[in-house]
């Protein structure tokens, strides 16, 4: 496994990652009821002797510009050895969502730059890097959300790349279980999954972390 033993992996993202978990920090049992928990517990489980100490600050509705402005207090603060982070989902929706709302709206450049300032700023801090894609939960590829969502996934890559990340692409793991499942059986808002699509997520990040 990439991650050494006795390790701090801290997750941050947008509702996906929070899922109920326990403020300030979700840790322990309060990891939530997502795929943060599921990580935890494949962990465990396939590696008990490689124990990662697992911590969830995801927030519900963040989009990157809410991860820039507590990025002192529940990135930097926490001293993590690996961080892995999932954003982008809330910084295309609410362009479809809130058409009017300008100000909610994130740019595909305002994103790349933003995650970069991020990433380039606690990166050498950093035992280990997950850079997680967004995704939206449908099979049309043309879907105007959809290829939009694609787009700021394709920053990611790029910047898993440059910074020396492993990359979780979790879009691909849901094309992958999308070819014999409708998408409203994953997620009811092709957004928030159902738990068998936390699991997707979470074994995807299990398998590109080699454990």
């Amino acid at each position: 496994m990439l991650i050494h033993a006795n390790s701090k992996l801290l997750f941050i993202g947008d509702s996906i990652t929070d899922c109920g978990r326990e403020r300030p920090f979700g840790e322990g049992g309060g990891l939530g009821n997502g795929y943060v928990s599921l990580v935890n517990a494949l962990l465990w489980a396939a590696q008990p002797e490689n124990p990662v100490r697992v911590v969830n600050v995801g927030t519900s509705g963040n989009t990157v510009r809410d991860l820039d402005e507590r990025w002192q207090k529940d990135v930097l603060a926490q001293n993590p050895d690996w961080l892995a982070i999932m954003i982008g989902i809330n910084d295309v929706w609410r362009q479809f969502d809130g058409p009017l709302q300008k100000e909610w709206h994130v740019s595909l450049e305002e994103y790349a730059t933003t995650l970069e300032r991020l990433i380039q700023n606690t990166r050498p801090s950093l035992m280990g890097l997950v850079l997680m894609t967004p995704f939206f939960i449908e099979p049309n590829k043309s879907d105007p959300m959809r290829a939009m969502m694609d787009e700021y996934g394709a920053v990611v890559k790029r910047l898993a790349t440059k910074y020396q990340a492993v990359f979780v692409d979790t879009q691909a793991a849901f094309d992958v279980v999308l070819q014999h499942s409708h998408a409203m059986g994953i997620a009811w808002d092709r957004v928030h999954p159902f738990l068998p699509g936390h699991m997707v997520i979470a074994r995807a990040f299990v398998q590109a972390i080699e454990a």
